[in-house]
């Protein structure tokens, strides 16, 4: 069929395909128009809360850590400004070739480039990682400028940990070192902390014991970042909450002066409050510097630590193992008294003491002549003590050396405290397989032998002593998060007053009487006298040709074959209220060596408790009951 000469059917085809096509136009349309609709009209909350996620970015921010303060005040850890540069994986290409151009700028040695692949194979590749820091700020101007030709490389002001006496504390304070591998990987999801870049955590010392007080609680900052993840600006910030402040219980002035005094010497001394506990001084020298274990050390500064003959990494004392020498005769002495030997017993010293067929030998050659307890103590005489260790039995001597806190440990703020040793009959069976054998009592009571002590327990030893008889325990943290920390009372101990007095009347002796032992090293100055006890502990054994000869001499000796110098003292005699121990390795007598020092650091302490408020009262001034 035609119409007007066309072809119908024609024609009906194409209006039939115009048809088809409109309504697929039509469909797509609303089916546009419907998908247009859900996503602008229902999701429009979800779809404008992801566009925000994207051009908005929400960091974590490490709070202040908490600062580390003395008794009154002084800042003894605190934080400062570090410049440095993160990088962030995700957003370089080539993270070598990244790392040779930040290299221009700063120094990255190839044991900080492998540090910081290992560092960025552990992170997930959008978590910035610490690439550079402690710049100098020339070096923080030039990582600015070069901003955009180091594709993923952000500058970065932190905060890092600064120690202003570092020497003087770091075995106390201690230090603040990276996230190691296992601690990262022992972190939970409550801690992100550990995760970010740069973040320190305490290693040892009062930093370790106090992390998580000094840690403080994470901020957060938003940013405004372009599509290439740049930060445009800062939209707003959360510092979060600095760390709690601790508060120790030492004086800055006395530690100071204490390891000015022992600076040449491989030394460790501490001076308690024999009614609080307070420890006002805790020093081992020589030590290290804890700024540089924060910043990280070289291979080089690491083996001239742990090769250093006077193991400057070890906390002395704290861990520092000596054999008391004559300043366990006071332990010596209360136990003769509690078995019944009187103070006026006495024996006659030649310089030798027979047991069989066995000669003991006292430190003075031609001996000391007839001695009771008071000379025995005040003269240091072995032949003395040899014999009223023989009457009573090392049981005896065992059980007071425990009582007077020897052989324990005081879990003091500080990790890695030692026990030491206490002989007894049973330790010796189950340390050795054999019995214990009379001679070892003889050796044992002048302080030689099995027996091994801290300096800390020495410093509580003469604490109990000059106390009355009060079983303190040192104590080191005065505050935290400004709460002041409980002083728990220190209970009586089960001792006789009286014999506690005869012990200090010789230790007076030994320092105030003409011929004591540290006559040379009293203090002068009235109402400060100090009393004290004298020891020199054998790091190897004597031969009997070597002391027949009478050449042997601490001075002329290798310094590692000299004897160790020890002092026990407290101050002030009439009054009693400081104790203190003090050890020089291999110082060679403690008359010669330990005693002067002793005197010095504790005429120090009497000074300072004059001009300045004690924070602590005795707690213990009222027997119980």
């Amino acid at each position: 069929m035609q119409v007007d000469g066309r072809d119908n059917s024609r024609y009906k085809t194409f209006t039939r395909r115009m048809m088809v096509l409109g309504g697929g136009q039509a469909v797509a349309f609303v089916v546009l128009a419907g998908r247009m609709y859900y996503l602008q009209i229902l999701k429009t909350d979800e779809y404008q809360m992801l566009a925000e996620e994207n051009r908005i970015n929400v960091r974590l921010l490490a709070p202040l850590r908490g600062r580390i303060v003395d008794r009154y005040g002084t800042v003894l850890a605190s934080n400062r400004q570090n410049y440095r540069a993160v990088l962030v994986a995700e957003q370089t290409p080539d993270i070598a070739d990244t790392l040779g151009k930040l290299s221009r700028i700063v120094p990255i040695t190839p044991f900080d480039r492998k540090k910081i692949m290992r560092d960025l194979a552990r992170s997930p590749r959008f978590m910035p990682v610490t690439v550079a820091e402690d710049l100098t700020w020339d070096q923080f101007a030039q990582l600015n400028i070069n901003e955009p030709d180091l594709a993923g490389v952000q500058p970065d002001v932190g905060e890092t940990r600064q120690y202003p006496y570092a020497m003087e504390l770091a075995h106390v304070v201690g230090y603040v070192g990276p996230v190691a591998d296992k601690e990262m990987d022992a972190a939970d999801d409550e801690q992100p902390l550990l995760k970010l870049p740069g973040f320190r955590i305490g290693k040892s010392g009062i930093e370790k014991t106090y992390d998580m007080q000094l840690r403080g609680t994470a901020g957060a900052s938003h940013v405004e970042v372009n599509a290439y993840g740049r930060v445009i600006r800062e939209l707003s910030k959360d510092p979060g909450k600095p760390g709690d402040e601790v508060v120790l219980t030492l004086d800055m002035g006395i530690q100071q002066f204490a390891c000015d005094r022992l600076k040449e010497e491989s030394a460790s001394a501490v001076v308690m409050d024999i009614h609080s506990g307070e420890v006002l001084s805790f020093v081992s020298t020589p030590a290290f510097d804890p700024n540089e274990f924060n910043m990280g050390l070289s291979q080089d500064q690491w083996n001239m630590l742990v090769q250093n003959p006077y193991k400057p990494l070890t906390n002395k004392a704290l861990a520092g193992l000596y054999p008391p020498g004559s300043t366990f005769k006071t332990m010596t002495a209360i136990a003769a008294l509690e078995s019944g030997v009187d103070p006026s017993h006495t024996v006659h010293c030649n310089g030798k003491y027979a047991l069989g067929n066995h000669l003991f030998h006292c430190w003075r050659k031609e001996g000391h002549g007839s001695m009771d307890m008071h000379n025995g103590l005040k003269n240091s005489c072995d032949v003395y003590f040899y014999d009223v260790a023989k009457r009573i039995g090392i049981d005896a001597i065992e059980k007071v050396a425990k009582r007077f806190g020897l052989g324990e440990t005081y879990n003091l703020e500080i990790p890695g405290e030692k026990a030491g040793i206490v002989p007894s009959r049973e330790w010796k069976r189950a340390v050795t397989g054999i019995g214990w054998q009379q001679g070892e009592t003889l050796i044992t009571g002048i302080g030689q032998g099995f027996l091994l002590t801290t300096p800390l327990q020495l410093a509580v030893m003469a604490s109990r002593l000059a106390n009355g008889g009060y079983a303190v325990k040192p104590r080191l943290t005065r505050a935290v998060g400004g709460e002041l920390l409980p002083v728990p009372q220190a209970p009586k101990m089960d001792v006789d007053p009286e014999h506690l007095k005869i012990v200090q009347g010789g230790m007076n002796g030994v320092s105030n009487e003409p011929g004591g032992t540290a006559y040379k090293s009293r203090i002068t100055e009235v109402g400060m006298e100090l009393a004290g006890k004298t020891g020199s502990a054998q790091v190897r054994r004597i031969s009997m040709a070597e002391r027949d000869s009478g050449v042997r001499k601490n001075d002329t000796l290798e310094w590692r074959l000299r004897d160790h110098a020890l002092f026990i003292c407290f101050a002030p005699v009439a009054e009693p209220r400081f104790a203190m121990s003090l050890v020089i390795e291999h110082g060679g007598s403690g008359a010669g060596a330990a005693a002067p020092a002793a005197r010095d650091i504790m005429l120090e302490v009497e000074k300072r408790s004059l001009a300045r408020p004690q924070a602590y009262m005795p707690r213990h001034d009222v027997e119980e009951g």
